[in-house]
């Protein structure tokens, strides 16, 4: 038996005191219903944005599709020095949101999340210039099924997964430092094993994430608000397995304009 199930075992043993299984159950299922509902909300605000400004940033399209001309705005934002900070803005936030997760109030962390979002939105707009559509909203309901999948694994499977954690973390360290060397090396071939890995990588950590989200509810004596600091702390991990899974695949499988 897992290490999983002998902790859930014991944790039962001590909690049935305190609580009935019909509402940890309850408990458990709202919370992580207010983990993918912050979620979703990012997403949908991260792709309207990202819709939002494609639009205003095209003036032009060839019959076959292709982006022929910017608006002045898709210059400024696409084309200028400006571009590298668009493109700097989501780390920047990323590592503001982790100096100051522990002293901010969940509505706070929330609302910076929500801002991420929208930021984010910014930055991937650029795919509508290199992708067709069609491909970009394939991949994305590939992503959004691969994702509901390993979700569902992580939250369901009785095997620990924390073994693989410090494995995924030492992948994701690395495909971070070969992200940004492949920057400046514009290498072809090394980006195609930068997507290859990065799919698995990131394919882990939703499963990966999901356990621990739910171990951590189960585990800690969460008050209300730290409960709700988690959803969102949550939400933001499982976004951003979701949002570079989903840039992974479309390298791999989305249709250039040609």
């Amino acid at each position: 038996m897992s290490d999983f199930d002998r902790n859930a075992q014991v944790w039962g043993a001590g909690r049935a005191q305190q609580t009935s299984a019909a509402e940890l159950d309850q408990g458990l299922r709202s919370f992580m219903l207010g983990v993918y509902n912050n979620m979703t909300i990012g997403l949908a605000i991260t792709g309207l944005m990202a819709i939002g400004i494609s639009m205003l940033a095209i003036a032009g399209y060839s019959p076959s599709g292709k982006v022929t001309a910017l608006t002045p705005l898709g210059d400024l934002l696409f084309r200028s020095q400006l571009r590298w900070v668009i493109m700097l803005a989501p780390l920047a936030f990323i590592l503001f949101f982790s100096f100051k997760a522990e002293s901010m109030s969940s509505s706070s962390a929330r609302a910076m999340f929500f801002a991420f979002a929208a930021v984010m939105g910014v930055s991937m707009a650029a795919i509508f210039l290199v992708f067709t559509s069609e491909s970009i909203a394939r991949v994305f309901f590939i992503t959004a099924a691969s994702f509901a999948g390993l979700s569902l694994y992580g939250y369901t499977t009785k095997k620990s997964l924390s073994g693989i954690g410090s494995f995924l973390i030492m992948g994701l360290i690395g495909l971070v430092i070969a992200s940004v060397v492949n920057l400046f090396l514009q290498s072809g071939p090394l980006g195609f094993v930068i997507s290859v890995i990065g799919v698995l990588v990131f394919a882990g950590l939703t499963a990966w994430d999901t356990q621990r989200l739910k171990e951590m509810y189960l585990y800690s004596d969460l008050d209300s608000e730290s409960a709700a600091k988690l959803s969102v702390n949550g939400a933001l991990s499982l976004y951003l397995n979701f949002v570079n899974m989903f840039q992974m695949l479309l390298s791999l499988f989305g249709s250039k304009q040609e």
